[in-house]
């Protein structure tokens, strides 16, 4: 098979490295950037870690802190007229995944116009916006090398999955020492959010050698480091392979696909706001035990990736001990089902039918190995309910 690796242009990745953020765009060409960043990452004075480089190195800047977790069209909006207004030759994204998410779709939007949901997929995009240098400061989505953006659109309450070539960062920083601060359920959303990815990536249809070698590695620094960096958040070996990890699945999906988790996650998001992370860990057991049949020495790898069974353990054998892992794993981490995270029951159902519909239209879960109707996704919605 011929598979289309997509990567940012440059990486630099180590402790420390945010110190680096002018030397890069100085590489990109670059010297007029617009910091795309958070209101918490601009009052606690984070964002100083990548001001004052731009700073010392001469460079005239902005800053855009308005974003929100879980993007929304009308920050975008926001955001892209400030990019447009300002003569800024780039970008900077300092944050989790949602300013990550912001800044590429402001750069789709101020490139090519028009409204926001006419890129969602399938629809292509013409043109790339800016460059966009991306600098994660969580160890889960992976947003600083996926060609992938998430956005709500207002007007809907859809949360939408944009995708292309363009949407690759120029350029990331990855400096695990930006996560020592992450408090506890912000590392456990994060870190299952990168688990799932490599382990979606891994049995999607769309995998390839480059997406599973990616995908593995992933596996192998984050499930024997998560606990660690949740218990004891100034473990710096625990945070460097959790953040490594976390980029490492960002290619592997990047390059192959999220699949069903990902695809009945986004709703949850969208209707109910609960961060993307948490609602891929309340789903991931269940999706992964109705998928285990069409996949089971897929699995049976990421079992042993995590250290679940040893290698020499029978596929069907090892396919339940990842189950029973995931499970575990999720009551070590306190992660919630939707009832207990306090979502109205009544709510919750009569919106089933239509998170099923929307989860079909992003495409995601035809990647899965084992592929569900509507009816099928909305059983699952339901099994989820009081995990």
């Amino acid at each position: 098979m011929i598979a289309t690796i997509l990567t940012p242009r440059i990486m630099e990745v180590g402790g420390g490295a945010v110190a680096r953020v002018a030397e890069v765009l100085a590489r990109l060409g670059c010297s007029r950037p617009l910091v795309v960043t958070d209101p918490w990452m601009r009052d606690s004075g984070t964002v100083e870690k990548v001001l004052a480089p731009l700073r010392q190195a001469g460079m005239a800047f902005d800053v855009f802190a308005d974003t929100v977790p879980d993007p929304t069209t009308d920050v975008v909006a926001a955001g892209t007229e400030r990019l447009l207004s300002g003569g800024f030759d780039s970008m900077v994204a300092l944050g989790g995944g949602s300013p990550i998410d912001t800044a590429k779709a402001m750069g789709i939007l101020a490139a090519n116009g028009g409204e926001l949901r006419s890129y969602k997929v399938p629809n292509p995009i013409p043109k790339a916006g800016v460059p966009l240098l991306a600098i994660p400061t969580t160890a889960g989505t992976g947003s600083e090398v996926t060609r992938f953006t998430v956005v709500t659109d207002t007007g809907t309450d859809e949360k939408m999955l944009i995708a292309g070539p363009m949407l690759v960062p120029t350029a990331a920083i990855v400096d695990y020492e930006l996560t020592l601060t992450c408090p506890l359920r912000l590392t456990a959303d994060t870190g299952i959010d990168a688990l799932t990815h490599a382990i979606e990536a891994y049995v999607s249809r769309k995998a390839n050698p480059f997406s599973d070698s990616m995908a593995l590695a992933a596996i192998r620094k984050i499930a024997p480091n998560i606990r660690a960096a949740c218990a004891e958040p100034g473990n710096r070996a625990a945070r460097e392979a959790m953040m490594l990890g976390a980029t490492l699945a960002g290619m592997a999906f990047s390059n192959a696909s999220v699949a069903l988790v990902h695809g009945m996650s986004r709703p949850i998001g969208a209707f109910f706001h609960v961060p993307h992370g948490l609602s891929n860990a309340m789903l991931l057991p269940a999706v992964t035990a109705f998928s285990l049949p069409a996949a089971e020495a897929r699995y049976a790898d990421c079992a042993r990736a995590m250290g679940a069974v040893g290698e020499g353990m029978p596929d069907e054998a090892a396919g339940l001990a990842l189950l029973d892992a995931l499970r575990d794993l999720n009551a070590d981490l306190k992660v919630p089902g939707p009832k207990a995270y306090g979502i109205d029951e009544a709510r919750w159902n009569g919106l089933l039918a239509t998170m099923a519909e929307q989860a079909i239209a992003s495409g995601s879960p035809g990647n899965n190995p084992r592929v569900p109707d509507a009816q099928q996704i909305v059983a699952l919605y339901r099994e989820a309910w009081a995990a």
